[in-house]
């Protein structure tokens, strides 16, 4: 079973400049560059632990997200990726992705990212207007990301995702399409679109700024849809949108189910067993984390890791599965959990009965109206 799973690798850098108001991810504040050096050999000695479970089979991306993980310098992001390409194997066209701000103290990493063999990069806009972007917490201005985009095209990043919020306080219908047309405009070709929801555990959630009502939110929806079709640019998950080539081998592993390794400070992971599909989180502070894996590790990861009970494994390959617009081949269920498609039972032939999934047999989709539904067609696998 677990040589037909993909396998990805998730690099987790916990720090960042500020932490956002509505962010709900390990990160934490005042980075000290010291520590960049003790982090990379503890990634490395965290992988080590991890190895096992790659059973050989290549890397198919490899994603850097955060945090900020342009807080890192290129050389320490080479070092990590040297020290990746050593342990295990990639495949030949392996996605490379690192997540970026897009303040110049960054910015002007991006030829050194690329030299170090980043070659997707995604860089965190949110927002082009001023009075948006300081209602979220981010510190650098619209100007300042059109700025980020020139450079990362000038040092030679033909892959680009920029990350867009709609649904902010105060936002109107033109604000939000005016952000979207900008990034289409400075040649963006994969958008990461997504509403702003509050989050426990994050300043929004003791202090909720007012948010537009779906009067606003489903035209601004609608409109946008047209606004990206326009530019070749179609929604193929929930919040990502991506035009002909350009869509994100990363996430569209997870969506797939299929298998991730994961290092750093909370990073979470994902593994096929010849017995089960099993679940691994590392903890999450970066100081507890360091000490952890200061030195090489000869405890295996089998003992951290948490079985998927059988009876929930439905529930979580359609969880993922129907948030891609066109769906999975039935097939790929039996692939990723070793059960037969039968185990979806009288489930899956309610939704096609009601109209919220599609009648082909052989997709497991959600229709255009379950789409719409898409939180309550989920849950009915729950």
């Amino acid at each position: 079973m677990i040589k037909h799973v993909p396998l990805a690798l998730y690099v987790h850098i916990p720090w960042c400049e500020r932490k956002c108001p509505y962010c709900d991810f390990n990160s934490h504040e005042n980075f000290d560059p010291a520590l960049e050096k003790p982090y990379v050999a503890a990634l490395l000695n965290d992988l080590d632990q991890q190895l096992k479970w790659a059973s050989n089979r290549e890397l198919v991306s490899i994603f850097f997200g955060g945090g900020t993980p342009s807080l890192f310098s290129g050389h320490a992001i080479q070092q990590i990726l040297e020290g990746i390409n050593h342990r295990l194997p990639l495949a030949e066209h392996c996605e490379i992705t690192l997540e970026s701000n897009p303040g110049s103290a960054e910015a002007v990493k991006y030829d050194a990212y690329q030299h170090a063999g980043i070659n997707r990069l995604s860089i965190g806009v949110q927002s082009f207007k001023a009075r948006h972007l300081s209602r979220l917490g981010r510190i650098h201005s619209g100007d300042e990301a059109t700025k980020a985009i020139k450079l990362a095209r000038s040092a030679g990043f033909d892959r680009l995702n920029v990350d867009l919020m709609y649904g902010l306080p105060e936002q109107t219908v033109e604000d939000g399409l005016d952000d979207i047309a900008l990034a289409i405009e400075c040649g963006i070709d994969h958008v990461s679109w997504y509403q702003l929801t509050i989050e426990r555990n994050t300043a929004f959630w003791s202090a909720p700024p007012v948010l537009p009502t779906d009067d606003l939110i489903e035209p601004m929806q609608h409109r946008a849809k047209a606004l990206f079709n326009s530019a070749g640019i179609t929604q193929y998950e929930v919040s990502a949108w991506s035009a002909s080539g350009q869509r994100s081998l990363h996430n569209l592993n997870y969506w797939q189910f299929g298998d991730y390794l994961a290092i750093g400070a909370g990073a979470h992971g994902k593994v096929t067993g010849d017995d089960g599909v099993y679940r691994f989180q590392r903890t999450r502070h970066p100081r507890h984390y360091l000490a952890e894996f200061a030195q090489p590790v000869t405890a295996p990861l089998s003992t951290q890791l948490r079985m998927i009970d059988p009876a929930e494994l439905p529930a979580e390959f359609m969880m993922n599965a129907l948030r891609l617009k066109e769906g999975v081949d039935a097939e790929l269920f039996e692939k990723r959990t070793a059960m037969a498609l039968e185990a979806l039972g009288a489930k899956l032939d309610e939704q096609r009965r009601q109209g919220l999934m599609a009648l082909d047999k052989a997709t497991l989709a959600a229709t255009e109206r379950g789409y719409q539904y898409l939180d309550t067609l989920i849950e009915a696998f729950i």
